[in-house]
């Protein structure tokens, strides 16, 4: 794909697919989906941001420039022949429950993320949802890495916990939803979860629980911030992918790390994942305006006032 030159505070690396969404009020073909697009889209707008993932040859070109218009740097996408990942699902009613529909890996299946050089000195790092050998690949040659962020998923640990847990060892912050965090420990109240993942190795474990927020655990505290709730839920996939892309993105703007910039940037994280939830695919955020995140930022924040 197009490279640029500007400098890359952030990369992430993940999935890049073809999805199909069927919801109780629309069915929605062959839209640009997987964990990378949703979280460098979101993290764009704090901090230049890079992409590692695959594509394949069926990959739309229309995709590709509708991501570069974010000012996304794509010198790590790979392209290589053969048919892009695709995948399909129908949410419940309840808009929580999905079924999924189709998983089509195709050039996914053989994905070996490697780093541009132009990427190995970035100082922040999102090892999105792929297999923990290849994210272990890929941190070894993030030279500049002062900041890892980790996504996982249920899958991983329950077929490849030794691998995860050395990558768990080598990170910073692991984001992870509640049911997860209890299958990872054994345990089910979330303190005690988080306790636990943190003698693993990380500075901070963020839980996720959907429309209820999400706990940020660190050796010096907790903090707990809301989900902000939509008048119009559209789709939510890709939410926590837009969520953890937003905490990076914003960290890697103010370019350190302290409890009041995690702070921050949790609350900015809820607030654009709201905004993701509004529409399919990108679709929400290619509208999107920064006037309309500071109102959104204010608002949550009015709403966490006690």
């Amino acid at each position: 794909m197009g490279k640029q030159t500007a400098s890359v505070k952030l990369w992430i690396v993940g999935s890049i697919g073809i999805d199909d969404i069927k919801t109780r009020d629309a069915d929605r073909k062959n839209l640009l989906g997987g964990s990378v697009p949703y979280s460098s889209v979101a993290a764009s707008f704090f901090a230049r941001t890079g992409a590692v993932g695959v594509v394949g040859s069926d990959f739309p070109a229309a995709f590709e420039r509708r991501w570069q218009g974010f000012g996304i740097d794509l010198s790590g996408v790979q392209h290589q022949v053969g048919d892009t990942f695709r995948w399909a699902c129908a949410y419940d009613d309840n808009m929580i429950e999905r079924t999924t529909l189709k998983t089509e890996l195709g050039v996914f299946a053989s994905f070996m993320p490697e780093l541009p050089t132009a990427y190995r000195a970035a100082p922040f790092v999102l090892l999105g949802n792929i297999q923990p050998d290849l994210q272990l690949h890929v941190l070894k040659q993030a030279e500049g890495a002062k900041f890892v962020a980790l996504d996982t998923m249920n899958l991983w640990i329950e077929i490849a916990r030794p691998a995860l847990l050395k990558v768990i060892r080598r990170v910073d912050l692991l984001t992870i939803n509640d049911g997860e965090a209890r299958q990872l420990t054994g345990k089910w109240n979330l303190r005690a979860c988080a306790e636990a993942i943190l003698k693993l190795g990380p500075r901070y474990v963020v839980i996720k629980k959907g429309e209820h927020g999400a706990l940020c655990f660190s050796k010096t505290g907790v903090f707990i911030v809301p989900a902000y709730p939509v008048r119009k839920l559209a789709d939510p996939t890709g939410a926590g992918d837009s969520y953890a892309g937003t905490f990076m993105g914003y960290l890697a703007r103010a370019g350190r790390v302290t409890d009041g910039v995690l702070r921050e940037a949790l609350v900015h994280a809820s607030a654009l994942a709201s905004f993701g939830v509004e529409g399919f695919s990108l679709e929400r955020f290619q509208k999107l305006s920064p006037a309309e995140i500071r109102s959104r930022v204010s608002e949550l924040k009015r709403m966490m006032k006690v």
